[in-house]
This record gives C-alpha cells, structure tokens and sequence, in this order.
C-alpha cells in the first residue's frame, strides 16, 4: 500500500512498438521504462508480445518479477490494449506483482465500437471484452485531454501518482520514454508521443 506518494517514487511503464501490416501472431516489443518520479531513468525491460494474442499480461509480470528493480511502486500503462488487442488483465497484473496499476487513457474509449469489433474479429471476444471491463470505471484527470483506471490503490493517490510522474507532457514520463523507445525498436525512428 502506498501511504506517502513522494517525488521519486519507482514506476514502470509500458508502451509497444508501432506495426503496419504484420499479421495476427506476429511479434511487436513491449518496452518498460523504469523511472524514479518524472525525472531520473533507471532501466529498461522488454519482452515480446504477439498481435491480437493474450500474452501481454504475462510478459508484463515476467518482466517485473524477472528484473532486478525490486523497489518497484506503481505500473503504469498505456491504455489496456497493447499490439493490437492483446489486452492486459489488469487485476492479475496487480495481484501477481502486489503493485497497483494505473491505466492511462488520452481518448476516452468508445466501448460500443470496441465491443462490436471484438465480436467481429474474435471468436473469443468474451474473454477479451471482460478483461476491458476489469480495468474499473475510466476517470477523468484532464478534462477532455486524459483519463485513467486504478487497480490497487485509491482515487486520490492514483492522480498523486500521475501528477509527480509527469514532466513536459500530459502523459508520466515513464509512458513517454517507452513509446519513443518501442517505436524506435519497431520502425527505426523514434516518434513523437
């Protein structure tokens, strides 16, 4: 439990690589960026994550539990769904670990759009529409501009975490460093957040 969110507390957060045109089973990274607060970079980890699979929430633990950052505080992540919609159980996350995970959110998601392409594309998009549901209700930090959903920590916290682990940009540091990262590893170039 977290009592006092301080200034350098130890986030990862986890963003994938851009893709074009790679098929259903195809592999994008996943990078983690482990940062103290908004402002010193600790470490990277990486794991591979297949499009539209179900492994993102193992790689996750596995790169968690299998690194040498053991003063971890928070996950953060960047939206639920990553290399496609390989979305996260975000309960199982926070479980496994015992950290609470904060999912952030720059468009607040049209669900009924979600769920109809599940059930179009997935033949088990029961499963993966319950995992989206698990993430909890989607709050609103930045009127119009950023949303999040906790597990494993209150409200309150949830937007002190956000507020110190952010820098020059709406989205935690953390989050930001990963995307340029993922996106370098995928395409060459890093792109902008």
């Amino acid at each position: 439990m977290i009592r006092k969110v301080k200034r350098e507390i130890r986030v990862v957060g986890f963003d994938d690589g851009t893709f074009k045109f790679k098929a259903k089973g195809e592999k994008v990274i996943l990078v983690g960026v482990v940062m103290k607060g908004s402002m010193d970079v600790l470490g990277v980890v990486t794991r591979w994550i297949s499009i539209d699979g179900l492994d993102a929430t193992d790689a996750m633990i596995d790169a968690i539990l299998s690194s040498r950052f053991k003063d971890l505080r928070v996950i953060l992540l960047k939206g639920i769904t990553y290399a496609g919609f390989n979305v996260v159980d975000v309960c199982r996350l926070s479980e496994e670990t015992g950290l609470p995970v904060i999912v952030v959110i720059r468009k607040k998601p049209n669900f009924e759009a979600i769920e109809n392409a599940l059930r179009k594309h997935f033949p088990d998009y029961d499963v993966r529409l319950s995992l989206l549901k698990r993430g909890g209700p989607i709050r609103e930090l930045i009127p119009g501009k950023l949303y999040y959903q906790a597990v494993g920590v209150n409200d309150e916290t949830a937007r002190e975490i956000l507020t110190v682990t952010r820098r020059n940009s709406l989205i935690p540091e953390a989050l930001r460093l990963a995307h340029m990262i993922a996106s370098a590893v995928m395409t060459g170039e890093s792109r902008k957040e």
